[in-house]
């Protein structure tokens, strides 16, 4: 059995294959992030209408898609996408782009579905009374959603966000099962080239590792803050 060797771990040969995969891995959470907020959002409004095709139609789709694997949905779009889209992008850097898109949407449509019962539950938590004003003032649903409920709510959800998009970042590692560079990806091209596979993937661990700790940190720091102003 060899025995690890850590001595090619200089900045010169790391940084060549993380800097890539990291801009993509933090460029997709961040996406994926805003977007998941947004459709969940509107999907949470969805369940909370009065409106019933509206709410079966966003309780299905919730259900449907913490149902399944990621890395399945990753897998359905990829594969399941119709031929003429590839036609787009031709070739190896044709790929490129198609993984990466496919991740972006897989991601934005997946995270959707569990930042909208985020949304829910923090619309859910204000006192009834607070939509009862806005009605009182003549406001519309849209517009109490919009200048009362939403404001005081996004305030209760944004810990809960954040701890979701660490969850997120971590699943970014899915990726690599569509052939997107990542940092896993990136780690992965390193192992092959130095022939230290084991090595390599440790690190990839540590920059997880180091990434999910210093958010969950900034959670703890951030819920704390929220406390003191309640």
């Amino acid at each position: 059995m060899s025995t690890l060797d850590f001595s090619f771990y200089t900045w010169a040969n790391i940084s060549n294959y993380l800097i890539s995969g990291l801009y993509f891995s933090v460029s997709l959470t961040i996406a994926a992030t805003i977007g998941g907020i947004a459709l969940g959002t509107i999907i949470a409004l969805m369940r909370l209408s009065n409106i019933k095709p509206l709410e079966y139609v966003a309780t299905w789709y919730v259900n449907v898609f913490r149902s399944v694997p990621l890395v399945m949905v990753l897998l359905w779009f990829f594969l399941l996408v119709p031929s003429g889209f590839y036609d787009l992008f031709p070739g190896e850097t044709g790929q490129k782009y198609r993984a990466e898109i496919c991740a972006l949407i897989t991601f934005i449509v997946f995270e959707a579905a569990f930042f909208s019962e985020i949304v829910r539950a923090g619309i859910q938590s204000l006192p009834r009374g607070q939509m009862n004003a806005g009605q009182a003032l003549g406001m519309t649903y849209g517009q109490n959603m919009r200048y009362i409920i939403l404001p005081q709510a996004i305030r209760n959800m944004l810990p809960v966000f954040l701890t979701q998009t660490i969850v997120l970042f971590q699943d970014t590692s899915l990726v690599y099962a569509i052939g997107a560079y990542d940092i896993l990806k990136g780690f992965e091209i390193m192992g092959n080239t130095f022939g230290r596979r084991i090595e390599t993937y440790l690190l990839a661990a540590v920059v997880y590792f180091a990434i999910s700790f210093t958010l969950s940190m900034l959670v703890k720091s951030l819920n704390q803050k929220i406390r003191i102003v309640r």
